[in-house]
């Protein structure tokens, strides 16, 4: 697996402050995406050992969420093996964090992944430059949806994803994370 940056501190790709793993290789090519130098498989830097001890390293941080995996697309052939692995990892040392992954795939060809299955929140589909609403949260495009996968994979009906949230930012663009039904009562 190949990467494009850890960002540190990310309160922009899912629920508290994260560490993100953005890596390389997708294959949905996105009219204006954000990340076009991502879709080169090769392109960036190795997943070595002293990239997954920066994300551990953040991880050990009490106020630090979880992690996201974005990229590039962390389910491209190439990345798929080693995102599993590296989640079973993560899932193992920190069992407290949660794991969200963003995919340009859709919920209804994922969902019986090995990999899927092991994460908390999936951010499907691809971004529609057309369905652009910067006041969403978590998401770039409508057409998007921000899935709670283990509610979702216990659900009677596994195909049929059950949403996490589907917030937006108020006018003031604060952003104001509204529990859905009060934390999911969590």
């Amino acid at each position: 697996m190949r990467y494009h940056n850890i960002t540190k501190d990310d309160m922009l790709n899912g629920d508290g402050l994260r560490v993100v793993l953005w890596v390389a290789g997708c294959t949905h090519c996105c009219k204006e995406c954000q990340n076009p130098l991502t879709w080169d498989p090769d392109g960036g830097l190795l997943f070595d050992d002293s990239a997954k001890q920066e994300i551990f390293k953040e991880l050990e941080k009490s106020y630090i969420s979880g992690i996201t995996f974005s990229g590039g697309d962390p389910l491209h052939i190439a990345n798929e093996l080693d995102v599993r692995l590296l989640i079973d990892e993560i899932k193992e040392k920190f069992p407290n964090k949660t794991v969200w992954l963003y995919t340009g795939d859709s919920w209804e060809n994922i969902y019986e992944s090995q990999t899927v299955k092991k994460i908390d929140v999936l951010v499907d589909g691809e971004f529609h430059i057309e369905e652009r609403d910067v006041k969403l949260m978590w998401k770039g495009s409508k057409n998007q949806r921000v899935i709670d996968v283990q509610k979702t994979l216990e659900s009677e009906n596994p195909k049929v994803p059950v949403l996490h949230c589907d917030d937006y930012r108020d006018e003031k663009d604060k952003v104001e994370v509204q529990r859905c039904a009060n934390a999911e009562s969590r």
